[in-house]
């Protein structure tokens, strides 16, 4: 579990360091995401000497790769545009729906089964989201897009056997060229800022690479260890933090409704960690039991 927190803690500071890699517009951002995290996972494989795993990759290994890297760079793409343009708040809101989608997914796709005390929370948190939903006033396109494509890549994360590092690396051989592709092109135009704004930016933009894979890595252990419910829940971690973010340093209104909403996320939260704790307690006590009723052998 320790390894959900740890990424979803990271992802919650992300809004900490994004405004920083201005003047770069998100396409720019994104594709320097693309670039650097494969070059920084073309590191980590080359220490681990793993690299020769990408060759044993099957067609079926390939074909889901792909489809979790096309998913997380809309994701990807859509928060740097989020968190660069006054929408934390918003961002936030995705974040407040991805779990309900990964609950979703893990009952409907995966045929999770939910606990007496999970439901409550599960049913909390749709009104919150209901609530807040309902205080935009128009479609929240942002919200819905991160929180429908990080679902959907948790789902595909899900079944990728790969370990985490083959995995991210490959994903990130997927989306590098097209990365390449587009700061190739800026370059054409005369409106790159990795080579225009000062060794520090370039420097920046080089970071986005370990910033993006380090929680990525987390979360692809997370993936493999937690049901796809739990690792939903224990999302709530990412937009409460960007909602304090919001709050205090960009200084985002936010409605009472929204407010409200939140405390309601709190309560939900709180209620499924506590399922978590005494669920994860009855496991220890089973096999405690167990233990203590094998017949010792003469």
């Amino acid at each position: 579990m320790i390894w959900g927190w740890l990424a979803y803690g990271m992802w919650g500071m992300f809004p900490a360091f994004f405004p920083l890699l201005k003047p770069a517009q998100p396409l720019e951002i994104l594709s320097h995401r693309f670039l650097w995290t494969f070059v920084f996972m073309g590191i980590v494989l080359a220490l681990i000497r793993s690299l020769k795993k990408l060759k044993t990759l099957t067609a079926k290994e390939w074909i889901l790769v792909t489809v979790a890297a096309v998913v997380i760079s809309v994701n990807w793409g859509v928060y740097v545009y989020a968190v660069n343009n006054d929408h934390v708040a918003d961002a936030a809101l995705g974040y407040f729906i991805n779990p309900l989608v990964s609950v979703m997914l893990g009952v409907v796709v995966l045929k999770e089964s939910l606990r007496r005390l999970q439901i409550v929370s599960v049913g909390l948190a749709v009104v919150a989201v209901l609530i807040m939903t309902l205080m935009l006033g128009n479609p929240p396109w942002i919200s819905l897009l991160l929180a429908f494509s990080f679902g959907i890549y948790g789902l595909v994360k899900k079944q990728v056997t790969l370990s985490p590092q083959i995995s991210l690396m490959a994903e990130t051989m997927v989306l590098a060229p097209v990365g390449l592709a587009y700061v190739i092109w800026l370059q054409t135009q005369g409106s790159n800022t990795f080579v225009q704004d000062g060794p520090s930016h370039a420097v920046l933009l080089m970071l986005a690479g370990v910033v993006t894979a380090l929680p990525l890595l987390c979360f692809a252990r997370a993936a493999h260890e937690m049901t796809l419910t739990s690792l939903g829940m224990i999302q709530y971690i990412t937009p409460m933090l960007q909602i304090v973010w919001a709050v205090f340093v960009t200084h985002e209104f936010i409605e009472t409704g929204r407010w409200v909403g939140f405390s309601i996320i709190w309560v939900a939260l709180a209620i499924f960690v506590f399922d978590l704790a005494m669920n994860a307690r009855r496991n220890r006590a089973a096999r405690a039991a167990r233990v203590t009723s094998v017949p010792l052998e003469s």
